[in-house]
């Protein structure tokens, strides 16, 4: 097994934020900055394993303040937890205004990646070498994401072959929707 520092695939991109990326709101598409986000992972990712990746997950993404066009868009990224064939790939994201030269945090986030050799199978990544109490911190964050994921599966897995409608009538009653089912 090997293992490689977290500093060694931690990368930083900066992108302008330009009209073409604008909404119907006039600020910068979600989806482009999903875009963004995962090329960065890929590239973080990629670094870290030597190999092709693929994206299998994304957790966390709250947009917490909108991107306007002009802004400088920087998505600070480094590999914060590695499994057998997968890197959880965290990532912080700020724009900076140059008129005003104030920055904001939009949103932080993780990309689940898995490595695959040239013929397409999953292969082992390298571990990571914890240097800090930070990286620790980030490290546990990490284990908690690939918890949650595998439980969320089993639940979907569980609920996947449900089709008592009386049960699922009665759990989604009590929310937001009236329900009037056609013969």
């Amino acid at each position: 097994m090997t293992y490689r520092k977290i500093s060694e695939s931690e990368i930083s991109y900066t992108e302008l934020m330009i009209p073409s990326y604008a909404n119907f709101g006039g600020k910068v598409h979600g989806g482009i900055l999903l875009s963004i986000m995962d090329k960065v992972a890929y590239v973080c990712a990629s670094k870290h394993s030597d190999n092709y990746v693929v994206t299998v997950a994304v957790e966390g993404v709250e947009f917490l303040s909108p991107v306007e066009v002009g802004d400088l868009l920087t998505v600070n990224a480094r590999v914060v937890f590695t499994g057998n064939t997968t890197m959880i790939v965290g990532m912080d994201v700020e724009c900076y205004h140059t008129q005003t030269k104030t920055r904001r945090h939009t949103n932080s986030c993780f990309f689940t990646m898995a490595a695959k050799d040239q013929s397409g199978q999953l292969m082992q990544v390298p571990g990571l070498i914890i240097t800090n109490k930070e990286e620790l911190l980030q490290f546990n964050e990490g284990r908690h994401i690939r918890e949650m994921s595998k439980r969320k599966r089993i639940v979907f897995e569980e609920n996947e072959g449900t089709t008592n409608l009386q049960e699922i009538i009665d759990a989604c009653s009590a929310e937001k929707c009236r329900i009037e089912l056609q013969a």
